[in-house]
């Protein structure tokens, strides 16, 4: 609905447009916006992504090395199938390599001109935005990623609540950030988070199918 109405010029497209204007123009500081803004870039959500991934890799393939040292029957789903350990972490780095490869298309197909302070630029085409999609997937899959390690260590959910409701904090923060610089529309974000939705989605799914192991 949001790319239909922004590809049709719609009342939500003109809504949203306002509202942009009305954010850039409001009172958040503009270096804190600038901060947040910055950590929807590639080389800051990247090396975050690097570090979960090496992290959990190395955990998942130390708990499997035990749990094949274990004698028959010590843990529970010993025996059972194989786990593929590897399969998440890298699933996590296809997904954020992804964006690109979805946002690209979309900006080139819709060519939305950005908000004033973007005028004159290199290009129009800001939605969906990238910083957006780039941050929701990458600290996403990053926090997907420690729950499912913190999960498999047989550890209380606190913590698992504690990174969601974190991530949701830090994206609306991107997303604010963004805004406020005049760097995109607030329908640009929108539409980047739906995006990051389907691959968050995807990603859920293929652990759940193929990784195998007692908590896929």
């Amino acid at each position: 609905m949001i790319t239909w109405q922004v590809a049709g010029h719609g009342p939500l497209r003109a809504l949203d447009e306002r509202l942009g204007r009305g954010v850039a123009a409001s009172p958040v500081p503009a270096p804190l916006a600038e901060f947040l803004a910055d950590l929807g870039n590639t080389t800051v959500a990247l090396p975050v992504l690097l570090l979960v991934v090496l992290g959990t890799l190395w955990a998942s393939r130390r708990r499997q090395a035990e749990r094949e040292n274990a004698p028959e029957g010590a843990e529970p789903g010993h025996g059972g199938a194989a786990e593929r350990w590897w399969l998440p972490p890298l699933g996590a780095l296809v997904a954020l390599a992804a964006v690109p490869a979805l946002v690209v298309p979309f900006k080139l197909w819709l060519a939305r001109p950005g908000p004033p302070q973007m005028a004159g630029g290199a290009h129009d085409g800001f939605y969906p935005s990238g910083h957006g999609a780039t941050a929701a997937v990458a600290y996403g899959v990053a926090a997907l990623l420690l729950m499912r390690c913190h999960r498999q260590a047989h550890r209380g959910a606190g913590a698992g609540w504690a990174l969601g409701v974190g991530v949701v904090l830090l994206n609306a923060g991107v997303g604010t950030g963004l805004v406020r610089q005049g760097y995109h529309w607030p329908l640009d974000v929108l539409g980047s988070w739906c995006l990051a939705g389907v691959l968050l989605a995807a990603w859920c799914g293929m652990c759940g199918r193929w990784s195998g192991g007692p908590t896929a």
